[in-house]
């Protein structure tokens, strides 16, 4: 190499390149390759079976101008350092990219920047290596295993069920996952049982309340309202005695500093973004913001990462922080240890703020909302977890009345410790929770207290709740199905293909995605095994570390894969799981589940004789409710019956005769448009998503993502108001001009046009 040449730095995204250009002020040249450069062939398998399962990797297309360009610049540079993310998908990366430069310049050398810092560039270029063999075979196994399972299999569900579907090597366990607890949730009986409630009184002081455990010494169990009654006519005359007290400070410890998975979870229950939300929001705090005075900053290490490990120079300026904040109580004597659960690569540190000194406060007004409410998570929960346990006094009160024994519980914050910055959010209320109450400092072993009132409440078990995207990341990762790398993808793919919905938060399966996850239940049993997808991670770790070569690891997987898709190529048919109790009305013979482009429906099990169809809905208990018992008239065209169909677009209303007769219209929603005033009418996007616009269209062009509500408009008479979606809800206006709103208006809207 000639004098005067600069070292070469290629990363993945441009906002990164200019982060890094920046810190090295000019010293070394940095461009982007826009994420990978190569890929498997899109309209061909690109993987050689019989050939050690050799890929064709091929430059993506649209890349080879990036290409060149890569070239051109590594020719000119005395090394090239490839900064591609730190993880397997980067390696691999990376691997590319050195092969297409390597002719031109073969002084080549990896680069990890986990914090894009001036002080984690300058490490990650003291600790330059060779390109990683074994982490590039590892991603190279997991591309082929993923293209084997969706490439095979997803043409066989095309031609037996649907165009357009898809099956995943882990998006199907994922899927089975939901599919199965909304069945477990149609199977479940909910039981009646009453819950007894004392407010007692010591003296003059606030009433308290004690809920009923025991009676005769054995638990409570009441299962009608006339033996709640029973039991309050009872006790209504006894006498309320102190008979035990128990007191102990109860030490909670703060959590630990976020990985990936947590890190979707808390940003899903705290600030309600989707996990694919909150990885997009990350990646841009990781590579670089514009800070005024500073420049462009990473202001968070490198967010895909499955260990709990911290830089001692991070942890000690959190400590140094600490005490100056909030005292030296709040410290404690040693930084806290989290060990990381099962296959932790322990390659990256946390998810940190790449600086304590830069606080949220500092950043208000300079980030975008979202990315300063996802700094601000990530920024406490690094603080909380270098802080002092919380203490708290709890007291557990037994009160005896004739043969019952009530109990109280309270607990009083005694020391805040990391709840001073730190949050928790839970999924679900805990009916626990409710016993807590307040409990008289004063109140003695053989105290009698007053009996002030006596309620009895009726209440009925509850089935375990539908996942959400925090919860389904958390039985992802204790099941050891999918990476950090994966989860975001995993809940997006899912909704994308309309085989899960998001109803009030939670996700539901969709007929496809029951029908999807029967197939491939009955017929792929391995691809949604959560053991075996789990088994097939740990290969792939195996092959990352040595321990396995990803022809082998691949080899026993296509050994029993093949012989299922060529059985399944024979067998797979709806009829084996499309069956319902409901009656063709035009002939008495059993409805089927069909699907079609547009969607699932039921139709005539003597097609083509009879071709009666109709949608279908499904009750609590998740039986089949024929749409067409609805009134919804007959056709104008035919005289047929019209039935309400489920269309690729959105529900519309049909002729039950289709395809000889093509009659269709809207189905118009009683809310109007707040433009023009006539209905509304619900849709879906190309992509599954719904939105509302109004039935005048083309002539009027409005339309929103946000859901209507049947009230007028207080400050503008509008016929329509709009509901926000996430936990705090808020309703606003959508009236051209009009800013009415109850709580806070979403920052993003599609305006009427």
């Amino acid at each position: 190499m000639s004098e005067g040449k600069k070292p070469l730095i290629i990363v993945e995204s441009p906002a990164k390149a200019k982060t890094i250009e920046k810190y090295l002020g000019g010293k070394a040249k940095v461009i982007a390759s826009k994420g990978h450069i190569k890929d498997l062939p899109e309209r061909e398998l690109g993987v050689d079976i019989k050939n050690g399962f050799k890929p064709k990797f091929l430059i993506v297309k649209g890349k080879g101008k990036i290409v060149q360009a890569l070239k051109d610049a590594a020719s000119k540079a005395s090394i090239c350092y490839l900064g591609s993310d730190p993880d397997r998908e980067g390696e691999a990366i990376a691997w590319h990219i050195a092969e297409e430069i390597r002719k031109v310049n073969p002084n080549i050398s990896r680069v990890l920047f986990y914090e894009v810092t001036k002080k984690g560039i300058e490490e990650g270029l003291k600790s330059s290596r060779d390109l990683d063999r074994n982490l590039y075979e590892s991603q190279v196994g997991r591309r082929i295993l993923d293209r084997l399972v969706g490439y095979m299999v997803s043409p066989l569900l095309w031609r037996k069920v649907a165009s357009g579907l898809s099956a995943g090597r882990v998006q199907s366990p994922a899927l089975r996952l939901i599919v199965e607890r909304e069945r477990e949730i149609e199977a479940f009986k909910p039981e009646e049982y009453w819950v007894i409630s004392a407010f007692l009184r010591k003296g003059d002081k606030k009433p308290f309340v004690a809920r009923l455990r025991k009676i005769g010494g054995v638990e409570a169990r009441i299962g009608s309202e006339e033996e709640a009654t029973r039991v309050c006519e009872r006790l209504k005359d006894a006498r309320f005695i102190v008979a035990n007290i128990k007191k102990k400070e109860v030490q909670k410890a703060p959590p630990p500093p976020f990985i990936t998975s947590s890190l979707q979870q808390e940003a899903w229950r705290h600030l309600h973004l989707s996990p694919k939300q909150t990885m997009m929001i990350a990646q841009e705090l990781y590579e670089g913001i514009e800070i005024p005075g500073e420049g462009l900053v990473g202001l968070i290490t490198y967010m895909r990462t499955d260990s709990f490990r911290l830089s001692s120079d991070a942890v000690e300026e959190a400590r140094e922080l600490i005490k100056k904040r909030f005292g030296s109580d709040f410290l404690p004597p040693k930084p806290p240890v989290y060990r990381a659960k099962g296959r932790s690569q322990d390659a990256h540190e946390a998810i940190r703020p790449t600086s304590v000194l830069r606080t949220p406060e500092t950043l208000k007004g300079v980030l975008k909302h979202e990315h300063f409410r996802l700094y601000e998570l990530i920024y406490n929960r690094f603080l909380a977890s270098q802080m002092c346990k919380a203490l708290s006094d709890e007291t557990e009160c037994d009160i005896e009345a004739k043969d019952a024994l009530f109990c109280a519980k309270a607990s009083v914050l005694k020391f805040p410790g990391f709840l001073q910055v730190w949050r928790e959010e839970r999924d679900e209320k805990d009916e626990g929770d409710e016993d807590k109450t307040t409990v008289p400092e004063d109140l003695a072993l053989g105290d009698e207290l007053c009996l002030e009132e006596l309620t009895k409440e009726q209440r009925f078990t509850k089935p375990k709740p539908r996942y959400s995207d925090a919860t389904l990341i958390r039985e992802l990762e204790e099941r050891g199905i999918g990476r950090p790398s994966t989860y975001a993808i995993i809940v997006s793919h899912l909704l994308e293909k309309g085989y899960v919905e998001r109803v009030e938060g939670k996700l539901r399966p969709t007929e496809l995605g029951r029908i999807v996850c029967d197939l491939l239940t009955m017929h792929f049993g391995e691809i949604v095994d959560y053991g075996f997808t789990a088994k097939m991670e740990e290969n792939l770790d195996k092959i990352a570390s040595g321990e396995k070569k990803h022809t082998e690891v691949l080899s026993e997987f296509y050994k029993d894969f093949s012989l299922a898709l060529e059985k399944a190529k024979k067998e797979m048919d709806l009829k084996n799981l499309g069956q319902s109790e409901a009656k063709c009305p035009e002939c008495g013979s059993p409805l089927v589940v069909r699907v079609s482009k547009s969607g699932v429906f039921l139709g005539c099990s003597r097609f083509p004789e009879c071709r009666f169809v109709t949608e279908f809905s499904r009750d609590e208990h998740g039986n089949v409710k024929v749409q067409s018992d609805q009134d919804l008239g007959l056709c104008p065209v035919c005289n047929a019956k019209l039935v309400l169909r489920n269309g690729r677009f959105g529900r519309f209303i049909a002729c039950s005769r289709y395809p000889e007769c093509k009659f269709t219209k809207p189905v118009l929603l009683s809310e109007r448009c707040p433009t023009c005033n006539a209905p509304l009418v619900e849709k879906k996007s190309s992509k599954g998503k719904v939105f509302y616009s109004c039935s005048g269209y083309p002539k009027c062009k409005f339309s929103t993502r946000f859901k209507p509500i049947s009230r007028n408009c207080p400050q503008c008479g509008a016929p329509s108001l709009f509901e926000g979606s996430g936990k705090r809800k808020s309703v606003f206006c959508l009236k051209e001009g009009c800013e009415y709103a109850e709580g806070r208006r979403p920052a993003r809207r599609r305006k009427a046009q």
